[in-house]
């Protein structure tokens, strides 16, 4: 029987690569731990200095929105990287996401499993999570999702 992959070595095998933890936008933390529960602040789709930007239903589509999503998730997993480690992770327990849309656009929840997919990737059963998405008139500096999760850690 074959070794379980490691979530580092998840992401490799699905071609993907961690973005640079980003930095706060304001006056808050990245990430706080509270015992075993490590709680992400929103993050965005960001990847280096490169920030995608648009409205949902306007300037995307549903597809590309989910790509932001799963790029965003990729922010919070460097987050979590940098903060603890991804091995230390025992599950992602609660994610919400919301999307910056048009009025009448209703596909949140197709929006959001960008992530929410990414995490079932990485940690398998896991990565399995409670979650919202939630339709905005606007996000910070024009980003079409911001999603923020809690994460279980393993005991020490």
């Amino acid at each position: 029987m074959e070794p379980a992959l490691t979530p580092d070595e998840r992401i490799a095998k699905l071609g993907l690569v961690l973005p640079p933890p980003p930095t706060p936008a304001g006056a808050y933390l990245e990430s706080k731990r509270v015992g075993r529960i490590l709680y992400l602040a929103g993050h965005g789709p960001i990847d280096g200095s490169k920030i995608t930007t648009g409205t949902v239903g306007k300037d995307m589509t549903t597809e590309q929105a989910a790509a932001a999503a799963q790029l965003t998730g990729l922010s919070l997993l460097s987050t979590i990287r940098a903060a603890v480690g991804l091995d230390a992770v025992e599950g992602i327990v609660s994610v919400l996401g919301l999307v910056n849309c048009v009025p009448w656009f209703t596909d949140q929840p197709t929006v959001i499993d960008g992530c929410s997919n990414l995490f079932f990737e990485v940690f398998g059963e896991g990565g399995k999570h409670t979650r919202s998405a939630i339709g905005v008139a606007s996000l910070p500096f024009g980003i079409p999702v911001e999603i923020e999760c809690v994460a279980l850690l393993r005991e020490d």
